[in-house]
C-alpha cells in the first residue's frame, strides 16, 4: 500500500468509525473510479455529487429493508456508472 492508499484507508476508517459505522465495507478504488467518470463524462463537480447520491441511494435502500448493504451499493454504483457512460457519449464533458 503507498502513502496515498495508506492516506484514503486511513481517512476511510477515521470517517467510518465517526459516524459509528465501523466494519462497513468501503472499495475506495471503486469510489474514486465513479468519481473520475462522472469528472470527466459529466462535469468536475459531479464527481464529489455523484459519490454522494450513491452513498445516500445504497443507505435509504439498506435502511427501508430493500437490500443488503453489499446489494444496495452496487446496485447503486451500477446506475450511476451506467448514467456517467451515457453522459460521456452524449457529449456532457467540460
Amino acid at each position: 500500500m503507498d502513502d496515498r492508499q495508506k492516506l484514503l484507508h486511513d481517512w476511510t476508517e477515521k470517517l467510518l468509525a465517526a459516524f459509528e459505522i465501523d466494519g462497513t465495507r468501503v472499495d475506495i478504488d471503486a469510489v474514486l473510479d465513479l468519481a473520475g467518470k462522472a469528472a470527466h463524462g459529466v462535469v468536475r463537480p459531479a464527481a464529489p455529487l455523484t459519490t454522494f447520491v450513491v452513498g445516500y441511494a445504497a443507505g435509504l435502500a439498506v435502511g427501508s429493508g430493500q437490500a443488503e448493504e453489499r446489494v444496495a451499493m452496487d446496485s447503486a454504483m451500477s446506475v450511476a456508472d451506467t448514467l456517467c457512460a451515457e453522459a460521456a457519449t452524449d457529449g456532457g464533458t467540460e
